[in-house]
């Protein structure tokens, strides 16, 4: 009888989309670019295949397989190499906790000790309150989707939505049988953020009134919950964001752009040689100066002027949105909630066309420290990195102590500024960055490639910045599904902004001892008493080749591994999909054309489009960008012009430089 294979649970993050794969796969396994390519069979042996979609990997890139020795790598003559531990390798022993890198794939491999008790996969998650719109703490497991006809809520409000919901097409005079309050409108953004904002503002300058939208949200000001999310990962208004200078969601030109707008501030009070570097910024970034970003406070100011300009605060409505329909004369039924001081009260709004631009629903929480609140209740020592955690840093500069920041990336570099910020006040501070693998190369793309230092990879914005409005949108444009997926992995993956101040900082840090970097998979994380009768959070992380366990100690450990975009974990997005069967990507997220329509969701009388996260995967890279949304209303708004729907007219070189005038007067369009 032969013996039951050796099985290796393999963990990477996909370079695309951010989302936690990690497969258990049986020795013999073979990883490559083409399924058709690797061996099926090794001496007898079925080997385990696993595709990795990028034109890096090759082939047949690299087989894990027993020898006498051991467990071995044997890189199969790939073009780009296969790196374990961060040195490039052609044959090497593999031991339980080393990583490989093979592309722009970071694959950290693990023994598995029960072929049948996988580890749980992906990231778990905190989901925004429904009723704030605030994240909240203490929900960190999906909740279960409430039904839409439920027994009459207290006081004798009947259920909401009512059972007429249930049907593929609302009829529209079973809503006014209810009772309840029904309006009509041409347009309906759903959302009430930024992305929703950036479409109104394309449908005023297309022509359309103000009295023929609603925007539905929580908050009245469109970039409430972005603000919120900067200000709790360490990101002031007087700090700058990862954005480009000419992305203005408040200006359809992008000119004058925030650099020109900011050296002209300047100017007015005497900085000339400020002004003229911000200048010298734009015209010779990114490779003789750093990559010019606008300051918080300066994109926001912005935004409030223009939605006073068309008229943002008539359109608004305040609404938690809770299910989506089709009716039966072409249009679309939106039930939704709106809660006063006294009572909740529930309306529809039935319209002609309508935009979804939900953000993100949830806020990525790693397993293990999902797994330590839930056992500890301790929501004070262990945080996410957007939540807000200001105690930390008040404790720190109090009291000193030692901070692990999990993840790495834009908002990992800003926590590390904060912290260098408090060492200032008291030096008595440590940092610990644990870090699952190597980073020994960044990512390729023809003749590109990232740089790499202290295993952080660089670049300007979160994607190449020929994604916005280069070649590089063209080429995904065109492409079709299975391409996209590998264009995204080559473009995509963790990166940070190539700043001279954040790479100063660590490397002062390295070299005089209180910031240190180490690699691993954690284990578990418990709740310890320091010897000072403190307690303190210990990470155990495995050590190479089942030598051991590694023991992390840490004050407070910040999670800095990003938010999550996947349909399903919004609660409306999941009921719309599965309702109506919407095609998902196998990123979780919307299937959408080119001009961001649903097409499956396509009416008589109107249409639907969706804009942000939920669609990374089309058309587009940069989708939750300010010019990623931007360009998803361009799009849509010409969509709807070729449509013919009512109001709307598209625009020419003549009436865009007519509008961009009453921009600049602060004419209303």
């Amino acid at each position: 009888m032969n013996p039951a294979p050796m099985r290796l649970r393999l963990s990477w993050d996909d370079p695309g989309t951010g989302e936690r794969k990690e497969p258990t796969l049986a020795v013999p396994i073979a990883l490559g670019r083409e399924f058709n390519q690797m061996p099926a069979e090794i001496n007898g042996r079925r080997v385990s295949r696993l595709t990795l979609n990028s034109l890096e990997v090759s082939r047949f890139h690299v087989l894990i397989d027993m020898d006498a020795g051991g467990l071995v790598v044997i890189d199969q003559n790939s073009s780009n190499g296969t790196f374990m531990n961060g040195q490039r390798q052609t044959r090497s022993v593999l031991g339980n906790g080393d990583s490989l890198q093979i592309g722009p794939y970071y694959i950290s491999v693990s023994f598995a000790a029960n072929p049948s008790a996988s580890p749980p996969s992906g990231n778990s998650q905190i989901f925004f309150h429904p009723d704030t719109d605030l994240p909240d703490p203490r929900i960190s497991h999906p909740a279960p989707l409430p039904p839409l006809a439920s027994p009459a809520q207290p006081g004798g409000t009947a259920a909401f939505p009512p059972p007429a919901f249930q049907a593929q097409q609302v009829v529209v005079q079973d809503l006014h049988a209810t009772g309840l309050w029904v309006d009509e409108v041409d347009y309906a953004a759903v959302g009430g953020g930024l992305g929703s904002f950036v479409w109104v503002d394309f449908l005023r300058i297309y022509g359309v009134k103000s009295s023929q939208i609603a925007a539905l949200g929580m908050e009245p000001q469109p970039y409430a919950r972005y603000k919120r999310l900067c200000m709790n990962s360490q990101i002031p208004l007087y700090e700058r964001l990862r954005s480009n200078s000419d992305s203005c969601p408040d200006n359809i030109w992008g000119w004058p752009s925030y650099a020109l707008r900011e050296a002209g501030y300047d100017l007015l009070k005497g900085s000339l040689g400020t002004a003229f570097g911000y200048l010298w910024q734009v015209f010779a970034e990114p490779a003789f100066a750093q990559t010019y970003t606008p300051r918080a406070g300066n994109v926001f100011d912005a935004i409030d002027r223009e939605a006073k300009r068309i008229g943002w605060e008539q359109i608004f409505r305040y609404a938690s949105v809770r299910s989506i329909r089709k009716t039966e004369d072409g249009r679309y039924a939106i039930a939704y909630s709106r809660t006063s001081a006294n009572q909740r009260d529930h309306a529809f709004l039935i319209a002609r066309n309508v935009q979804l631009a939900t953000g993100y629903p949830a806020i990525q929480f790693l397993p293990d420290l999902q797994a330590y609140r839930e056992k500890t209740n301790d929501f004070k020592s262990v945080v996410n990195a957007y939540e807000e955690h200001n105690h930390v840093y008040e404790h720190l500069e109090k009291f000193g102590g030692t901070v692990m920041i999990r993840g790495r990336g834009i908002v990992a570099s800003r926590i590390v500024q904060r912290i260098y910020e408090a060492r200032a006040k008291n030096p008595n501070i440590s940092l610990l960055h644990l870090m699952r693998s190597p980073k020994p190369q960044g990512n390729k793309f023809g003749r590109s490639q990232r740089t790499v230092e202290n295993h952080y990879e660089f670049q300007p914005f979160n994607w190449p910045k020929a994604t916005w409005g280069g070649e590089l949108r063209i080429m995904l444009e065109k492409a079709e599904p299975e391409q996209r997926k590998r264009l995204l992995a080559d473009w995509g993956g963790t990166t940070t902004a190539d700043r001279r101040d954040w790479r100063r900082m660590v490397e002062e840090g390295i070299r005089q001892g209180w910031y240190q970097i180490t690699f691993g998979e954690v284990e578990r994380v418990e709740r310890n008493p320091h010897s000072s009768g403190i307690e303190r959070t210990v990470t155990y992380i495995q050590e190479k080749g089942l030598k051991g366990q590694i023991r992390l100690e840490a004050d407070f450990i910040i999670d800095a591994t990003g938010l999550d975009a996947k349909v399903k974990a919004n609660p409306l997005l999941n009921d719309l999909v599965t309702h109506y069967n919407l095609p998902l990507h196998e990123n979780g997220r919307l299937a959408v054309a080119n001009n961001f329509e649903l097409v499956e969701m396509r009416s008589s009388q109107g249409r639907m489009y969706a804009a942000g996260a939920m669609t990374l995967g089309g058309p587009y890279a940069a989708v939750d960008s300010f010019l990623g949304l931007q360009y998803a209303a361009l799009c849509a708004s010409d969509g709807l012009a070729a449509a013919r729907a009512p109001g709307i007219h598209r625009l020419n070189f003549l009436s865009s430089f007519g509008q961009w005038l009453k921009w600049v007067v602060n004419q209303a369009p």
